[in-house]
């Protein structure tokens, strides 16, 4: 088959910043793992539960995530390892939708490692700070995949669904890593639980907006509600204990994975 005739191969031939394409984002998926390593204390450096006081643990806020949540790292990590290794094949040097993506890949996996960084040696401002600029190359990486979409099985996995859950995680991330920092900061707030349900509000809007502006993609609200489950389970079984949190978060994490399903269903209904 020609590379013409191939509907991923690229027009032109593969050109030197192609190459670098797939050097960088060697290189950032490798600083991305070494800064894990210290966030984990693997290396010597302080678990992130520790850090900032204890700020970025479970008990952290009313909308801290119970420990077991934060497993769905070693599923973004190994996804994002997986794409490493196969952006880097010669066969993906000229392919377009890397040339589209590849470089905004590679910045959030820096930008994933400089938020562990933040943490271990910085304060909770940064934080904060680090991980809403993380934020913003998510979604807009995210856009991507949505404007040049996938066509090959591979792509979806490896690119798509790896993008949408590390977006769908750090957007319930960014919530409890602010309500952390303004908790530690000792915001006087007089009914946090009536915050913390219009946080979930916003959550819930944000979790809808996703699929209904790229298709009904379902990776992010996964990830959403993943987070969203261990709220509740924080809220109902742990320390701070708020039972309307964790209703209304179980009540969020139902209708951000009912509406993508909804649409994937009504697509198969209307297929031909």
């Amino acid at each position: 088959m020609t590379a013409a005739a191939h509907p991923h191969a690229s027009s032109a031939a593969s050109r030197p910043l192609d190459l670098g394409r797939q050097i960088a984002v060697i290189a950032a998926t490798c600083f991305m793992i070494v800064a894990a390593a210290v966030g984990t204390g693997a290396l010597g450096g302080t678990p992130v539960q520790d850090l900032q006081g204890g700020s970025l643990d479970s008990d952290g806020s009313f909308l801290a995530p119970a420990r077991p949540a934060f497993s769905i790292w070693s599923a973004i990590y190994l996804l994002l390892i997986a794409y490493t290794v196969w952006q880097a094949l010669p066969g993906q040097r000229a392919d377009r939708r890397q040339r589209a993506l590849g470089w905004w890949i590679a910045l959030t996996a820096v930008l994933n490692g400089v938020w562990l960084v933040t943490a271990q040696y910085a304060n909770l401002p940064l934080t904060v700070l680090s991980i809403f600029v993380l934020l913003a190359a998510l979604a807009a990486t995210f856009q991507r995949t949505v404007a040049v979409p996938a066509e090959r099985p591979v792509d979806a996995i490896l690119i798509d669904a790896t993008t949408g859950l590390h977006l769908g995680w750090v957007t319930l991330a960014s919530v409890a890593n602010t309500a952390a920092w303004l908790t530690n900061a000792r915001l006087d707030v007089s009914a946090p639980a009536a915050w913390g349900i219009g946080v979930l509000v916003v959550v819930a809007v944000i979790g809808v907006a996703i699929p209904l502006a790229s298709g009904g993609r379902f990776a992010p609200g996964l990830a959403i509600a993943w987070g969203l489950v261990w709220v509740a389970v924080g809220r109902l079984t742990g320390e701070p204990a708020s039972v309307p949190i964790g209703v209304a978060a179980l009540v969020v994490a139902a209708i951000v994975l009912a509406v993508p399903t909804a649409m994937s269903v009504r697509r198969r209904e209307f297929r031909p």
